[in-house]
């Protein structure tokens, strides 16, 4: 089922299973699944600025909606590799999850990237040269 050590080359890659992955839900032993990709993140539980609370109430399972969810930062995916152990076998796999992973990536959430980055900031800016005409125009009538 496994190949060999987890070290990024896609050839030495370990894989697992969901079942494998259900045993290891003790708090001396904390395995979670984020986006198809498996982590062992027993040795993370006391510096999750979350508390290890949440970490524990995922042990064992998918926890890839709880963290999408949060909205974790891109600084708190990149402190998450080195507890990566491995990834899913390809049949138990989540399509929705490589896809919220690669929007992430991107800078959005829901695939939408050229609506979602050019709202972000167009309207603060509508809005701040509407106020400026207001205010000039204020002014200059008094």
């Amino acid at each position: 089922m496994a190949s060999n050590d987890a070290t990024g080359d896609a050839s030495t890659v370990k894989y697992y299973t969901r079942a494998e992955v259900t045993k290891h839900n003790q708090t001396n032993d904390v395995w979670i699944i984020i986006h198809n990709k498996v982590y062992d993140v027993t040795n993370f539980l006391n510096q999750h600025p979350g508390g290890e609370e949440v970490l524990l109430e995922q042990a064992g399972r998918d926890a890839t909606e709880p963290f999408e969810d949060i909205g974790h930062s891109s600084d708190a995916r990149e402190m998450m590799e080195p507890y990566k152990i491995g990834e899913l076998v390809e049949e138990e796999r989540t399509k929705d999850d490589e896809k919220k992973d690669r929007d992430w990536a991107n800078g959005t959430s829901d695939g939408d990237s050229s609506s979602g980055s050019w709202r972000s900031w167009l309207i603060p800016v509508v809005l701040g040269v509407l106020v400026t005409l207001v205010y000039r125009y204020f002014i200059s009538a008094h």
